[in-house]
């Protein structure tokens, strides 16, 4: 990614982030953004996901894949949407966060990766740089770069992938499947 945050936007966009999930958690209304304030680069159009850890382990991740809105306010719904609509996980609860640790994904756009074989498309990934979709049909799921760290091998990253996707693990061998590809500037807060 080229075009980099400075550090004092990613504070922002945490602040941003932390403040919209534990209001909506404890129920209270979302102070108004106002864009004027915020640099340009955080008032363009982005996408992000946004990570809630507890102890490292995960409690809830949402984002976009494509830009439709302004960044911070990207950052600030999915903040929420990662807290409480996760359907993975039951909705964070206010005893969980002053626990729960925040991190901001601010994605490329995604371009499609031309592959003619499984084996091909294995040595077409980078493995802890891309961020990796898979279409197939309605069907589609997506890895951060970050899921590398926990399953670095590549074909089983794309094993899980598919598993995500509700497809079986070896569709992505059996079937031409749609891959898109895109890199991340992650940033997180500090660890309590």
């Amino acid at each position: 990614m080229t075009d980099q945050l400075t550090d004092e936007e990613k504070q922002i966009l945490l602040h941003l982030a932390r403040e919209a999930m534990d209001n909506k958690v404890r129920g209270m209304k979302l102070p108004a953004l106002d864009l004027n304030s915020l640099t340009p680069r955080l008032c363009e159009n982005g996408a992000s996901f946004v990570t809630l850890t507890i102890n490292d382990e995960l409690r809830g991740c949402i984002g976009a894949l494509e830009a439709y809105q302004p960044l911070a306010e990207d950052v600030r719904e999915h903040a929420i949407a990662a807290a409480l609509e996760d359907p993975r996980f039951r909705p964070v609860v206010e005893s969980e966060l002053n626990r729960i640790r925040l991190e901001v994904s601010r994605l490329t756009a995604p371009r499609l990766l031309e592959y003619s074989s499984s084996d091909d498309l294995l040595q077409k990934l980078n493995p802890h740089v891309d961020g990796v979709i898979l279409k197939d049909g309605r069907r589609r799921a997506t890895f951060l770069p970050q899921v590398w760290e926990k399953i670095p091998n590549p074909s089983d990253f794309l094993n899980h992938l598919c598993g995500k996707m509700g497809a079986r693990a070896s569709l992505w061998r059996d079937a031409k499947l749609q891959v898109y590809v895109y890199q991340v500037e992650e940033f997180h807060e500090v660890k309590k």
